[in-house]
């Protein structure tokens, strides 16, 4: 089965720094196939059978925390997940000069549809939905500092969560599809 492994914080402003060729390497060498990154900032798909996904997250954490001297979390979503996401997320929802649309991916011990009471959601400006693994949040450009997402860092859940835009959301999926064929 493909995987998706999200990783929380790497390569933002300098700091958090993961060599993604050397990333892959290690994602190899603990038994995955088909791996590929997508851009710098901590995708990586990978197929594997066998061990649960929660055993698979903690031996990822450990050994890229170990390889880069860092203490970075992440999440693995399956290509079933991914599909149930893509699936809720509109597809007027873009990321470009109009609108900011992005996915959160929250960590399972938040992952609820009641997390959407304790987010800074302002109905006026933002539209969100809670799908099971993921919170999809999008505000049109003009309305972006208004929108409870740009509060979201101040808030005790922005660090069990990490976030893709939904063009690299999309992207990742696809690569998912395209090796689960192949």
């Amino acid at each position: 089965m493909m995987y998706a492994a999200l990783l929380r914080g790497i390569n933002v402003g300098g700091k958090n720094k993961v060599d993604m060729l050397s990333l892959k390497e290690i994602v190899e060498a603990e038994g995955m196939t088909k791996v590929e990154t997508y851009l710098n900032t901590g995708n990586v798909i990978f197929s594997h059978d066998g061990k649960p996904v929660h055993t698979i997250t903690q031996r990822l954490e450990t050994v890229i925390n170990d390889a880069f001297g860092l203490k970075l979390k992440l999440l693995i979503r399956s290509l079933p997940d991914m599909s149930t996401i893509i699936e809720a997320l509109p597809d007027s929802w873009q990321n470009n000069q109009d609108m900011k649309s992005d996915v959160l991916f929250p960590w399972e011990s938040i992952d609820d549809a009641s997390i959407l009471d304790q987010l800074p959601v302002h109905p006026e400006v933002d539209s969100v939905v809670y799908v099971p693994g993921a919170v999809l949040w999008s505000a049109d450009r003009k309305n972006v500092k208004k929108s409870g997402l740009s509060k979201l860092a101040g808030t005790k859940w922005y660090k069990q969560m990490t976030i893709r835009n939904v063009n690299i959301t999309r992207k990742i999926y696809k690569m998912m599809v395209q090796a689960e064929n192949n």
